[in-house]
């Protein structure tokens, strides 16, 4: 990763002459059949390979708020993957709806692996990125999912989980977790309970996993999403955006990250 540290050292010494500019394109893939609709972001400003996050999104589905998130990262010096769980870039309106697309692909993990594996391939294939450095994120639905992956041994060099289910649809082995993993809950989100906190705390530890669980006193459900509050409102859901949850949540994802790729 030391070559990769120049290259951002020479970036940032380089933006007052040039400056920097996040490159975003839209991408389809393939699983099993399905195209999948994805948005691959970088910043132009650096050059040579870098590490890559992958960018699950929430149950809503692959919409402008996890092209923001890819976006961000791509600031940060990272080749990001806004990844299609559900395919054909499909999206929900309503919760029943999005609530039957996220339990379709959670129940049919088989599927949902080669959804996720499609977007790794993708990522670790562009001429921007350095195949062996790769980590993934989530929210909400993403979550779930980027913790199940883990707890699959994927070879990723992390995993975060804003306000992302805690259930594990197989319970992780010890020793079979390669990802550190980095997990964000509010306390007062009904749809992940304390009692869903100490179980997974208690999973990680029998896995022998690195990991670290954060929660928030007094946040909901969806905290780092903006649109939290009127969707909330419109559909009667426990859910709030909380700006300092959300400002917090980053920035340590931001240190989590340097720290999984050998970047501080």
């Amino acid at each position: 990763m030391k070559k990769y540290l120049w290259l951002v050292a020479a970036g940032c010494i380089g933006m007052s002459a040039a400056q920097a500019a996040v490159q975003g394109r839209e991408v389809d893939y393939q699983s099993n059949g399905t195209t999948l609709k994805g948005y691959i972001a970088y910043d132009d400003a650096f050059t040579g390979k870098r590490p890559a996050v992958l960018v699950v999104h929430e149950w809503w589905g692959h919409n402008a708020y996890a092209r923001h998130r890819a976006d961000m990262l791509a600031q940060q010096g990272y080749t990001a993957l806004a990844v299609d769980m559900y395919g054909d870039g499909k999206q929900a309106n309503h919760p029943d709806d999005a609530g039957k697309f996220a339990t379709a692909v959670m129940t049919n993990m088989p599927e949902a692996r080669s959804r996720f594996e499609a977007g790794m391939k993708l990522l670790r294939a562009d001429a921007t990125v350095d195949a062996g450095e790769v980590a993934a994120i989530g929210y909400c639905f993403g979550g779930g999912v980027v913790l199940n992956m883990a707890r699959m041994g994927y070879d990723l060099k992390g995993v975060v989980s804003f306000h992302g289910g805690l259930n594990a649809v197989t319970t992780a082995q010890p020793g079979a977790i390669k990802a550190r993993i980095l997990s964000f809950t509010g306390e007062d989100d009904p749809m992940i309970g304390a009692d869903k906190v100490a179980a997974f705390r208690q999973e990680m530890d029998a896995a022998k996993a690195d990991y670290q669980v954060v929660t928030y006193s007094g946040v909901k459900h969806s905290f780092t999403n903006p649109d939290a509050d009127e969707l909330g409102r419109k559909f009667n859901l426990p859910l709030a955006y909380s700006p300092l949850a959300d400002k917090d949540s980053w920035q340590q994802t931001t240190v989590f990250l340097k720290q999984v790729f050998g970047t501080k």
